[in-house]
């Protein structure tokens, strides 16, 4: 049976290439690859889906740095998509805790700089009040966490597209578990839209 989560539930986001790549061999930080598929209706509405119960976004640096570079300029954007301004709205008004060994002080509002493992991290946060505590296609947070087990959603935007090389987002040596599909979703050009809850 799918686990009765107490407490605030940690969600994971993190679009894959149909060969199981996060980002591409030449160009690790590049997201060419994603923008054709992630402007359709499924991709936008499975990222409503995951934002829309959150009260925290938790990031690694360098995507809290696209991101919010990003999505800041799209606010008020002529022609936005409304779930895309929603989203973008969201980021910047939502507590964001991003994890840094670099980072001293925020240079983003309602920001929190933290340099503890992520495992830890999550773990003090799933102890605090609010709603779902959502790790934003941080490739590197999103990778520590299962080894410990603290990933009650597991949300994946699958993109058929074979990027022939690049990191994978796991890796041998994780503990067994089972997961129960929540929901699933496909649309334009192949694109699916994948959730899965931790089973006990």
């Amino acid at each position: 049976m799918t686990e009765q989560v107490a407490g605030r539930r940690v969600v994971t986001n993190l679009a894959l290439s149909l060969d199981g790549r996060y980002a591409a061999p030449d160009n690790p930080l590049g997201m060419s690859w994603v923008m054709p598929y992630a402007v359709s209706d499924v991709a936008r509405d499975h990222l409503t889906s995951l934002w829309e119960p959150a009260t925290t976004a938790l990031l690694g640096r360098v995507n809290a740095e696209g991101f919010l570079g990003f999505w800041t300029t799209v606010i008020g954007t002529e022609g936005a998509d409304p779930r895309d301004e929603g989203f973008a709205r969201w980021l910047v008004d939502t507590d964001k805790v991003v994890l840094s060994s670099t980072l001293d002080e925020a240079p983003w509002e309602r920001a929190t700089i933290v340099d503890k493992p992520a495992a830890e991290v999550v773990g003090d946060l799933k102890a605090t009040e609010g709603g779902d505590i959502l790790v934003l296609s941080s490739a590197s947070v999103i990778k520590a966490l299962p080894a410990s087990d603290k990933v009650d959603r597991l949300a994946l935007t699958i993109f058929p597209v074979f990027l022939g090389g690049g990191p994978r987002l796991f890796a041998d040596g994780l503990p067994a578990g089972q997961r129960t599909l929540v929901s699933q979703a496909a649309g334009e050009h192949g694109t699916l839209a994948l959730v899965y809850d931790r089973v006990r």
